[in-house]
């Protein structure tokens, strides 16, 4: 089952009179349960895919569908519902709240969305686990290594157990220790909960944990690599 099908994707931007074609004529399917990693040099179209698929942005042509719905056709409140219940972010900069505790940095996405909190403190207990932070909780993140703050954005990224996962350079700030335990939380949150992970990343090594790579050079797919490490 596809849970991602991208058709005669395009994206392009006017610098000045100029038309620079990012991506071109992108056709790519993704299957629930793989973990894709996305690679090629810098400037090549990779976060922009990254964002086109995750709804972040829009193509100048061409379908992004995620379930089986055309995300440049549906509302926009749908949209916005899908990002915030069926899909998850995790950036290479993590994006927390300062002033707020790791439990109430993980638990954002639900008091921003109106949800009661005691209908997922055991949601959090769980996800807590999973990133091996249940003694942190209470701590702010200016308290936290920059491993530790990235183990809190993944959770929040997982507190409404959503089906895709986008991680763009999750690693990126971190050194090579740090990254490779949260590789590990990517893997186990791919293999043990069967959920959809995406990655751009430049780290041949961090591509090796997921199912298969993607090389993307000058906007154009031009390679896919199923791994057989699952």
């Amino acid at each position: 089952m596809n849970i991602i099908e991208v058709k005669n994707l395009n994206k392009s931007f006017n610098v000045g009179k100029e038309c620079i074609h990012v991506l071109k004529n992108i056709n790519l399917n993704v299957r629930k349960g793989e973990f894709i990693s996305i690679m090629g040099p810098s400037g090549g179209g990779k976060s922009t895919l990254l964002y086109l698929l995750g709804g972040l942005d829009k193509p100048t042509s061409g379908i992004v569908s995620i379930e089986g719905k055309d995300i440049s056709k549906i509302k926009k409140k749908e949209i916005s519902w899908m990002r915030r219940n069926r899909i998850g972010f995790v950036f290479q900069f993590y994006n927390l709240v300062p002033n707020l505790s790791v439990e109430d940095n993980i638990m954002l996405p639900v008091i921003l969305d109106g949800k009661k909190i005691k209908d997922y403190n055991k949601r959090l207990d769980e996800i807590l686990d999973i990133i091996g932070m249940k003694e942190k909780r209470k701590m702010t993140p200016r308290e936290l290594s920059g491993g530790q703050q990235q183990r809190v954005a993944i959770a929040r990224a997982l507190i409404f157990e959503p089906e895709i996962i986008f991680l763009d350079e999750p690693i990126g700030n971190l050194d090579s220790k740090t990254g490779t335990e949260i590789m590990e939380i990517f893997r186990r949150v791919n293999r043990e909960y069967g959920k959809t992970l995406i990655q751009v990343t430049h780290s041949a090594e961090s591509a090796r944990y997921g199912t298969s790579v993607i090389r993307l050079i000058d906007g154009e797919i031009v390679d896919r690599e199923d791994l057989k490490n699952k």
